[in-house]
């Protein structure tokens, strides 16, 4: 196992609770903001817009954008 897997082996725990931090912490602005909130549509949605920023990450790696970083 080279140093980038080892690195990422110790840091996918706090990655994995960052991402759901995140999504936790619009949850409850949904909840706060929208009292008749539908929360299983809200976190589709939250689910939605999550995806498409990871998927414009992976189009700005794929272009070279971080090659350099």
């Amino acid at each position: 196992m080279d140093a980038q897997h080892k690195e990422l082996e110790m840091m996918r725990k706090e990655i994995t609770a960052e991402v759901r931090g995140i999504f936790k912490t619009n949850m409850k602005i949904f909840n706060w903001d929208i009292p008749e909130n539908d929360d299983r549509e809200a976190a589709d949605l939250i689910l939605d817009v999550m995806q498409e920023a990871i998927d414009a990450l992976c189009k700005e790696v794929k272009e070279g954008e971080y090659d350099q970083y």
